[in-house]
């Protein structure tokens, strides 16, 4: 990022340095993030909660601790904001659900613990979809997109997209069951790191489906995401999924280069199917890396037909599950399309579990082997981000996958559905990292996708860097200031 970008959409990186240097004061960046959310989240909508004067007393402690050479890192004096899920004590935390408008926890998630620990202030809690899966609720605000606010955000880590891309937060945290930190990482034109199953504590995080839900940072650069991933990750006593194998730092891993690593290309999985722009944009983006040394070689996808429907009743029984003290007995609170959701998950018999779970771990094992014999597969991080409206979004179940359906229908030849990108990678818990790789006539963004064998955050991170500062895409930002109408 130039030096000379406006404050708000600069690095972590960046602002990190001049932090650490004594040029910039986190107390004068707090209160210049705080104006501008002010001034433009209205028109957005990516906020559930603004904890101003929490972050602003987090921002005089790291300025005071800095000037006394007690600097922690790169997070240190840094506003970043994380999605409705994650615990905040005596904030509340509501999970885009009125069930739990006055659920004030009394302790911080992990992830949430650890950013404080690293000095990042934080700023508020971002608004998502009911219980994290992908209607809203009508009682709730839908974030919009900055780059079109009548197109798509990406369902559920929407706020966390949009806050990020809209220069509202220099990073922030997005939870991905089936793909909603990839989602809206492509819809938004930022950077979005599943992390490994486990390799991020889940503890204090309120669940959709307790086998399927990963926690990751979004950030504007890649770099910035290998940042937070350093920070939040890491073993939890709290979390009984969590890992203990070492941790690569992504930092350290950044200056490595792609020279001898493998990606992977099924180019009927990745491109067929795909918005011919975006996917000539994905092939675009491979000579990037094959110009600094890594080689292209084509591999095939497992079978995946039938990934959708599999996933969607382990998940929606899993969500079931994780939301039994209130569903049924308060069904009539849930919005219509999680409220149909949660329906489908309860009555799916223990035949249908059974083989999905089946379905699961047989996918999951021709997986992982594909992976083995490579260091990233490529694909798109998304569908296309098409016109969208908030009676849509808050409708029923029913509504938004008809809807869905019948966009992909309107392109010659139909578009595959997103999911089948996104998916894979939650039912193996293997990570994946998506940027931004190109933008399409309507001035809309494209991402690119590579995903790894288990614990690569490091490797993909460093693919992921050599392909960004090679390309421009991540110097783009949505055009808003405080004169655009709401």
């Amino acid at each position: 990022m130039p030096d000379d970008a406006p404050l708000h959409y600069q690095t972590i990186q960046q602002v990190a340095s001049k932090i650490a240097a004594g040029t910039l004061s986190p107390v004068a960046l707090t209160r210049a993030m705080l104006e501008r959310m002010e001034c433009i989240d209205p028109l957005v909508k990516s906020y559930a909660t603004v904890m101003r004067e929490h972050a602003l007393a987090a921002a005089a402690t790291a300025e005071a601790e800095i000037r006394a050479g007690r600097y922690r890192g790169p997070l240190h004096g840094v506003p970043i904001a994380v999605k409705d899920l994650c615990y905040t004590s005596g904030v509340r935390t509501m999970g885009g659900t009125p069930v739990r408008k006055d659920f004030v926890p009394s302790f911080d998630a992990t992830v949430v613990a650890k950013l404080a620990q690293a000095g990042a202030v934080l700023l508020g809690k971002l608004n998502l979809t009911e219980g994290a899966m992908a209607g809203y609720h009508p009682s709730f605000d839908v974030p919009m997109n900055p780059w079109d606010r009548s197109r798509w955000t990406g369902v559920s880590s929407s706020g966390s997209g949009v806050a990020t891309a809209a220069g509202l937060c220099f990073g922030s945290l997005g939870s991905d069951t089936g793909g909603s930190i990839r989602y809206p990482s492509s819809a938004n034109g930022i950077v979005g790191l599943k992390p490994t199953y486990g390799r991020v504590s889940r503890h204090g995080v309120l669940p959709l489906a307790e086998s399927l839900d990963h926690v990751g940072p979004m950030t504007r650069s890649v770099a910035d995401a290998a940042i937070i991933f350093d920070v939040i990750a890491g073993p939890d006593s709290n979390d009984p999924t969590s890992l203990r194998e070492p941790i690569e730092s992504a930092v350290a891993s950044l200056g490595l280069g792609v020279e001898g690593l493998r990606i992977g290309l099924d180019r009927d999985y990745a491109l067929t199917g795909t918005d011919p722009l975006a996917a000539a944009a994905i092939e675009a983006a491979l000579k990037p890396l094959t110009d600094q040394g890594a080689r292209v070689v084509e591999v095939r996808m497992p079978d995946h037909e039938g990934i959708i429907p599999a996933w969607l009743v382990l998940c929606a029984s899993e969500a079931a599950a994780a939301h039994s003290a209130n569903f049924p007995s308060r069904a009539a609170e849930y919005g219509p399309y999680f409220r149909e959701f949660l329906e489908f998950g309860a009555a799916a018999s223990p035949a249908r579990l059974a083989e999905a779970r089946a379905f699961r771990a047989a996918f999951s094992s021709r997986f992982h082997l594909l992976l083995e014999g490579i260091d990233a597969l490529v694909c798109p991080g998304g569908g296309p981000q098409f016109l969208t409206s908030r009676e849509l979004l808050c409708s029923s179940m029913t509504t938004i996958v008809e809807a869905g359906l019948a966009n992909l229908a309107t392109h010659e030849p139909p578009l595959k559905g997103h999911a089948v990108f996104t998916i894979p990678m939650n039912f193996a818990g293997t990570p994946a990292i998506g940027l931004p790789c190109g933008f399409a006539s309507n001035g809309m963004p494209y991402g690119i996708q590579f995903a790894g064998p288990r614990l690569s955050e490091a490797v993909l991170c460093r693919i992921a860097q050599a392909y960004e500062s090679a390309t421009t895409w991540h110097l783009r930002h949505p055009d808003l200031d405080c004169s655009d109408g709401p």
